[in-house]
């Protein structure tokens, strides 16, 4: 199983735009603050747009040995040597994935049901994410709240596999403990993160909470 930091904190370009931030700002906070596992989220930006970003997110993580997960896009992720891809059920099979970006980088898959866990165990990837746990107004999944049952389940499915157990969806500070205790190896965090309006000393109160 591939390390992986309790906090996954989300780089969302549409939740940093709504707060007024510069995103490539709430990336330094997020690093000045401690994150260590970093995933962009950019579902409306261009090709040209993305790259630069995510090459530029390398370079900034590179010295504190950061990862950098990009959403969706494999070709992105292999260009600009990030450390994976985070795919969902409607993306890129994980096997044609592996096959652009290799076997050293990462690659993360959504699942938010029993039967997409199932699937998703026999997989070539490195973390199932599971979601949402809890109501989340964040990220349209179209899926309804799984709660931590479905925490627990992933977790006896895909540790055996070797693979790690990423959670998200309305995951607060003051869930986030309860989450990892459910089996999760990491909380996936986006409009939290953004709530008090420093990122920075956010990002380390979840590292503090979940130590």
């Amino acid at each position: 199983m591939r390390k992986l930091a309790r906090l996954n904190a989300i780089l969302d370009d549409d939740a940093a735009a709504n707060a007024g931030r510069d995103l490539l700002h709430v990336a330094a906070e997020f690093l000045a603050g401690g994150a260590t596992f970093i995933q962009l989220r950019a579902k409306h930006r261009s090709s040209r747009w993305l790259l630069e970003t995510t090459t530029r997110l390398v370079e900034m993580a590179t010295p504190v040995d950061a990862q950098i997960i990009v959403n969706d896009r494999a070709d992105v992720a292999r260009l600009a040597a990030a450390s994976g891809v985070h795919v969902g059920q409607e993306d890129l099979a994980p096997a044609d994935v592996r096959r652009l970006i290799g076997a050293d980088r990462m690659i993360g898959l959504s699942t938010h049901s029993i039967a997409q866990l199932d699937a998703a165990v026999e997989e070539p990837i490195d973390y199932v994410a599971v979601g949402p746990v809890f109501g989340t107004a964040s990220k349209d999944t179209g899926y309804d709240a799984v709660g931590l049952r479905l925490v627990e389940e992933a977790a006896r499915r895909a540790r055996p596999r070797g693979m790690a157990v990423v959670a998200i969806g309305g995951i607060t500070l003051e869930r986030a403990a309860d989450v990892i205790r459910a089996g999760a190896t990491s909380v996936a965090i986006i409009s939290d993160l953004l709530s008090t309006g420093d990122p920075r000393a956010r990002v380390s109160q979840f590292l503090d909470k979940l130590s």
